[in-house]
C-alpha cells in the first residue's frame, strides 16, 4: 500500500470544485497526454458511474479537457479549458454512459488521435483525494498512479524483451523501483511498467528501440521532476531511511497513540518526522515541509478572505454572496467571536471553490471548507503562531491519513461523511493540539466530530458542490470544535478511534449508490430541486 504523506491529505492545492471530479479528472487526461507522441488533434470522454451523472456541476467535462491539454489541476485556465482547445484545433467530445458499470464509480475512457494518425485509448479512474490511476492502456490492463517516473514500454510478448530494457537503463545507472509487465495474451500484445528515480538518456531511449520486439517507449513524469535535481540525487536513498520510517510509521490511531508516547511527541510532531522521511524516500515537490505549509496556509487564507469582500457567483449559480452577507451582518444574530468568524469562513471556502478559484483539498474539496474555516478562525481568535499552525496542520494530516488509509475520503465510496466527516475529525484534532491537548484527547476529539456526522448521505443538488455542501461545512466546523472542547475538558469518547473509523466505512459502503455523489436521492431528489440545471437556470422550480 502506498504510504499516505502530508501532501495526499492536505491537498492537491486545485481549482474546484471536486477533488474527484475535478482534480482526479484532470490528471486522468493528464497522464494520457504524457503518453502521446504528438499534440492530441480529436478526443473523446466516456464518463461512467457518478463521472456521468456530475460531470457539468464538477466541471470534470472541462478538467478532462485540460488535462489533455497538458494544463496541471490548479492552472486557472481549466475554467476555459474548451476555448483553450478551440484555439488548438481540437475536436472534443463528452459521451456520458449511466447504464454501464465500468467498476468504479469515477471512470473514464478516453480515445485520442494525435497529429501523426496514432490512436491511443486509455482508462483511468479517481480513486479520492485528487489521485488518479491508469487502468488500462490499449485494452491492456495496467495499474498507473503517476507518483513516481513512469517508463511504459509497448512490446511484444517475447523472450529476453524485459532484460533488454532493464540492463538499457542499468548502463546507464538509472535506478528502478519497480516493474511489471502486463499482456493481453501469451506472445501477444504487452507493456511494461517501470517505476524509475531518474530521467532517461535519449540515447538509451534509442538502444531500448533497436529491439525488434519494442514498438514504442513513452513516460509519465512524477511531480518531482520540477524539483531541484541535485537536491534530489542528494535526498535519495540514504541507507537508515526505511529504518526511520518504521521508527515514525503508524497505520492505526492505537499505534499512534504508542508511538507519540514512545518519542514524548505530539501527533503533529511525529508525523512531521514521518514527512521528513517520506519526502526524502521519493520528494513529491521542490518545496520543504515548512514551505509547502506556509504555501497552504497562504491559499487558505485567500480562500476564506476574499469571498467577504469580493463575492463571486458560482458555476451553477446556487450559491455565492453568502459569505460576503454574514460578514457584513456582523454579531447582530446569534453568533458571536470565534463562531461568526468560523461561519463565514466555511461559506467563503465553498463559494471559491464553486466558483472555480483555487482552494485546499483537506482531504477533498467538497469538504475544503472545514479545515479553513477552523484553523484561521483559531489563528484570529488566539492569535496562534507560524508554527503553531503548521502543527495543527500536521495533526489533521496525520488524522486523515488514517481515514484515507483505513476506510474512505470519496463521497462516491462512502458518502458525505466520509468528506464532511474526515474534514471535522481533523479539525478537531489539530484545535485540540493547538490548544495544548494530549495525543489521546486529539483521538476522542476526532472519533467525536466523526461519529456525530455518521451516516452522512452525499446528495449535492444538480450534481453540484454547491448545495447543500457549503452549509454542511458550517455544520462540520462548527462540530469539530465542539468536540475538541469537549476533549479538552475530559470528556472520553465511549468508541476508540480506530473502530469508529471502521463504523464509518462500513456505513458509507452500506449507503445505496443514489446516495453517493450521484445526485440521485436526498436533497438532490426532491420535487423542487429535480429541474434544477447544473448552469443555475431551472424550469418550474421553486
Amino acid at each position: 500500500m502506498k504510504q499516505l504523506g502530508l501532501r495526499d491529505i492536505i491537498g492537491p492545492v486545485m481549482i474546484g470544485p471536486s477533488s474527484s471530479h475535478t482534480a482526479g479528472a484532470c490528471r486522468i487526461a493528464l497522464m494520457a497526454r504524457n503518453l502521446l507522441c504528438a499534440p492530441p488533434t480529436q478526443v473523446s470522454f466516456t464518463l461512467y458511474g457518478s463521472f456521468a451523472h456530475t460531470y457539468r456541476g464538477h466541471g470534470t467535462d472541462r478538467a478532462l479537457v485540460a488535462g489533455i491539454l497538458g494544463f496541471q489541476p490548479d492552472d486557472t485556465r481549466l475554467r476555459t479549458s474548451f476555448d483553450e482547445a478551440k484555439k488548438r484545433g481540437i475536436n472534443i467530445r463528452i459521451i456520458p454512459d449511466t447504464e454501464t458499470d465500468a467498476g468504479h464509480p469515477n471512470t473514464v475512457d478516453i480515445h485520442v488521435v494525435d497529429a501523426k494518425g496514432n490512436e491511443l485509448d486509455v482508462r483511468g479512474a479517481s480513486i479520492g483525494g485528487g489521485a488518479a490511476e491508469l487502468r488500462k492502456i490499449d485494452g491492456i490492463d495496467v495499474a498507473i498512479t503517476g507518483e513516481f517516473n513512469n517508463m511504459i514500454v509497448h512490446q511484444n510478448d517475447s523472450p529476453g524483451v524485459l532484460s533488454h530494457i532493464t540492463s538499457s537503463l542499468s548502463s546507464q545507472h538509472v535506478n528502478i523501483a519497480t516493474v511489471s509487465l502486463h499482456r493481453s495474451e501469451k506472445g501477444g500484445d504487452a507493456f511494461t511498467v517501470l517505476e524509475i528515480d531518474d530521467t532517461v538518456p535519449e540515447h538509451t531511449i534509442e538502444e531500448i528501440l533497436a529491439h525488434d520486439a519494442i514498438k514504442s517507449v513513452r513516460f509519465i513524469p512524477a511531480p518531482s521532476a520540477q524539483a531541484n535535481s541535485d537536491a534530489l540525487e542528494a535526498a535519495l536513498y540514504p541507507g537508515d531511511l526505511e529504518q526511520q520510517l518504521a521508527r515514525y510509521n503508524f497505520t492505526s490511531g492505537k499505534e499512534l497513540l504508542d508511538a507519540c508516547e514512545k518519542h514524548q511527541m505530539s501527533i503533529g510532531s511525529l508525523f512531521e518526522k514521518r514527512e521528513h522521511v517520506l519526502e526524502s524516500l521519493a520528494p513529491s515537490d521542490a518545496r520543504s515541509t515548512d514551505e509547502y505549509l506556509d504555501y497552504i496556509v497562504e491559499v487558505m487564507h485567500e480562500a476564506t478572505h476574499t469571498p467577504l469582500t469580493h463575492p463571486q457567483k458560482s458555476m451553477g449559480g446556487l450559491i455565492g454572496g453568502e459569505a460576503a452577507r454574514v460578514h457584513n451582518f456582523g454579531e447582530q444574530g446569534v453568533l458571536s467571536g470565534q463562531f461568526q468568524l468560523l461561519c463565514q469562513y466555511a461559506l467563503a471556502v465553498l463559494e471559491t471553490n464553486a466558483s472555480m478559484g483555487r482552494i485546499v483539498a483537506a482531504p477533498t474539496a467538497g469538504s475544503s471548507g472545514v479545515m479553513p474555516a477552523v484553523l484561521m478562525s483559531m489563528r484570529d481568535t488566539f492569535h496562534c503562531t507560524r508554527e503553531q499552525m503548521h502543527k495543527a496542520l500536521l495533526n489533521a494530516a496525520a488524522i486523515g491519513y488514517l481515514i484515507a488509509r483505513n476506510a474512505t475520503v470519496a463521497g462516491a465510496e462512502g458518502g458525505c461523511q466520509a468528506e464532511i466527516g474526515a474534514s471535522s475529525g481533523m479539525a478537531a484534532s489539530a484545535v485540540v493540539e493547538l490548544m495544548g491537548g494530549s495525543p489521546e484527547m486529539c483521538l476522542h476529539a476526532a472519533s467525536t466530530a466523526i461519529s456525530n456526522i455518521l451516516r452522512l448521505v452525499c446528495d449535492p443538488i444538480a450534481g453540484l458542490v454547491e448545495a447543500p455542501c457549503q452549509m454542511r461545512n458550517t455544520t462540520a466546523a462548527a462540530n469539530a470544535l465542539m468536540a475538541a472542547h469537549c476533549a479538552l475538558a475530559g470528556i472520553k469518547h465511549i468508541v476508540p478511534f480506530d473502530e469508529t473509523v471502521e463504523a464509518m466505512y462500513k456505513v458509507g459502503k452500506a449507503l445505496p449508490m443514489e446516495l453517493r455523489e450521484t445526485a440521485l436521492g436526498g436533497m438532490a431528489a426532491c420535487p423542487s430541486c429535480k429541474n434544477i440545471k447544473p448552469d443555475g437556470g431551472c424550469s418550474g422550480c421553486h
